[in-house]
């Protein structure tokens, strides 16, 4: 029997939703009788230690997955669980994404004092995020608001509404969802609100490209539906040049699939984070990649390079 060893960040999130995968994983073995099992390996990142500045100004979240990969490379480990959001566009050569499983809720939502919604909290209320794609979308809906930087694991998040005068934050449904932290959930934020981050509420199941046996088991447990929708997301992403340390948003729903052809509507953002300007767009198409391109080239022909530009310049 083979142990495969997966690679995960010691955050309280990441632990989690890896050993969720893990059950999902051994739950495809019995059925199929395959040979596996499987353990984990701890592994802190460059993005896990620099907690004192945004990580739009230390290279972005590809900073929670690098030492990662470098140890898949080094067969320290054979695989990985990533938030998909934190996976660059730009992938290392010598790996792959061997599986998307099904996403899980794709929204923001707001934690705040007293449960108050959005529209509810008063002028000038302080609310905290890490994100330059949700601080320009909500600039656009409530530019009186006092928006600040804060950075942390969920739970330390949470904390620091409490204890930094917060009277609100901004997160990512997805993980409190897969914390069993529902209940924490002051509201979700529409999709015509708050336009989620690439990937947002879908993990990437990363291993060697090599590793045809692991590959194999894998393909057993790959979403195609998340799948065509993440891949027009990234393309639209790298389209731009894009990461999650600059305001891009996207999100896909498959309208209908026949086999593995589907026809996809793909919502598009570009943001400024100063001024709450956005530049939105939504089109269809079946071809994923393609589908990412053309939206990108749309927002590119209305002003999105330079809108970019100004952002990667501060």
């Amino acid at each position: 029997m083979r142990t495969i060893v997966i690679g995960s960040r010691q955050s309280a999130l990441a632990l989690t939703q890896t050993g969720q995968v893990i059950a999902q994983l051994e739950a495809i073995c019995e059925r199929e009788g395959l040979p596996f099992r499987f353990e984990i390996k701890k592994i802190v990142t460059r993005g896990d230690r620099i907690l004192d500045v945004t990580l739009s100004k230390v290279g972005g979240k590809g900073l929670f997955v690098k030492e990662i990969e470098q140890a898949m490379l080094d067969g320290e480990i054979d695989m990985a669980v990533h938030s998909m959001k934190d996976v660059p566009s730009m992938r290392q050569p010598g790996l792959i994404i061997g599986a998307i499983p099904k996403r899980v809720d794709p929204r923001d939502c707001l934690i705040s004092r007293g449960g108050l919604g959005l529209d509810e909290l008063p002028e000038g209320a302080k609310v905290g995020t890490s994100s330059l794609r949700r601080s320009a979308q909500l600039k656009a809906c409530r530019p009186d608001l006092d928006i600040q930087w804060i950075r942390g694991n969920i739970d330390s998040r949470i904390r620091k509404l409490e204890t930094e005068g917060f009277d609100a934050i901004l997160l990512a449904a997805a993980g409190l969802i897969r914390m069993g932290w529902e209940d924490r959930i002051s509201r979700y934020l529409p999709i015509e609100i708050s336009l989620p981050a690439v990937g947002q509420g879908a993990l990437a199941i990363e291993c060697r490209s090599a590793d045809e046996e692991l590959l194999q088991l894998l393909s057993l447990y790959n979403d195609l539906d998340t799948h065509l929708a993440v891949r027009a997301e990234r393309g639209f992403l790298a389209r731009l040049n894009g990461g999650c340390q600059i305001p891009i948003g996207a999100y896909a729903i498959i309208k209908e699939r026949t086999g593995d052809r589907a026809e996809i509507e793909l919502t598009g953002l570009v943001g400024d984070p100063e001024t709450g300007d956005v530049l939105k767009r939504t089109i269809t198409g079946s071809d994923p990649d393609q589908l990412g391109y053309d939206l990108a080239d749309r927002l590119i022909a209305e002003g999105a390079e330079e809108m970019l530009a100004k952002v990667r310049e501060e």
